[in-house]
């Protein structure tokens, strides 16, 4: 079954999409990236949670998709910290007590420190291409993709998704992370709360990272954790191989899952 519609955490008024299909077992919990949505996952959750029979919830970050916008570009350098904290609020307000997080990107991240800051309702986390701390390849993509957003049409594309949201979420990204603010951002000393086991998903020709990112999350956290490197793929290795990706999330969930009984 199938709920969609908006509820309001702490004053932000977030859409979201709740398959509640399977009795007794756990909701998978999709994290978008920083110029993410729910629409734009596509079909790739509904699939891992068809072949794994666990239970689907999305949502749209304050200032994406079908969300309400935010006020202004200007972000807390512990953002994402305060969108785990969000987070929090909104699975508990959903009775969602037994998730299975994936996260992408700054979604990545989001899983991170939801399953460090709140381990108990966590039963396993995966990113893919998250971020623990800044790195020049990731500031270099970044300024990449402003060049893009001012001499192609990407602010276009971005709209069919974010409406007339996009330009301040855009500008809320960019401008975080490459203030002087940022520059020191680090989550790598809250990793050591992290006991959930996890899997930790990258391209090898990420533009926004290098393996450092998992080698570091891999060292720090408490629980049981894998990686899975993908040779010749970037950042976004869900729409560019999603076949591989599928079957190993997919198979990592099940394997855990019986390992649990």
């Amino acid at each position: 079954m199938l709920l969609n519609k908006t509820i309001n955490i702490k004053g932000q008024e977030l859409y979201f999409e709740h398959y509640n299909s399977f009795e007794n077992r756990p909701t998978l919990v999709f994290l978008h990236d920083s110029l993410g949505s729910v629409q734009l996952w596509r079909d790739f959750p509904q699939k891992i949670a068809e072949a794994t029979q666990c239970n689907l919830f999305m949502y749209d970050r304050l200032g994406y998709g079908k969300s309400a916008s935010m006020m202004t570009s200007k972000r807390d350098v512990n953002y994402m910290e305060l969108e785990a904290d969000v987070l929090n609020n909104l699975l508990i307000e959903l009775n969602i007590d037994d998730a299975i997080l994936f996260g992408h990107s700054d979604g990545g991240t989001i899983a991170l420190l939801m399953a460090s800051k709140y381990p108990k309702n966590i039963n396993a986390t995966i990113v893919e291409a998250a971020h623990i701390f800044v790195e020049e390849v990731t500031l270099a993509g970044i300024h990449e993709a402003m060049d893009a957003y001012k001499n192609t049409n990407l602010a276009e594309r971005l709209a069919k998704y974010h409406g007339d949201k996009v330009d301040l979420l855009f500008k809320a990204w960019t401008e975080t992370w490459t203030s002087k603010e940022y520059r020191n951002w680090s989550i790598e000393s809250l990793l050591t709360n992290i006991t959930s086991p996890l899997l930790f998903i990258q391209g090898e020709k990420d533009e926004y990272g290098t393996l450092e990112q998992v080698e570091k999350t891999i060292d720090k956290v408490k629980g049981e954790a894998e990686k899975f490197i993908i040779p010749s793929v970037g950042h976004t290795p869900h729409k560019q191989v999603p076949e591989i990706v599928i079957e190993k999330v997919t198979n990592y969930i099940i394997q855990h899952l019986e390992n649990q009984f």
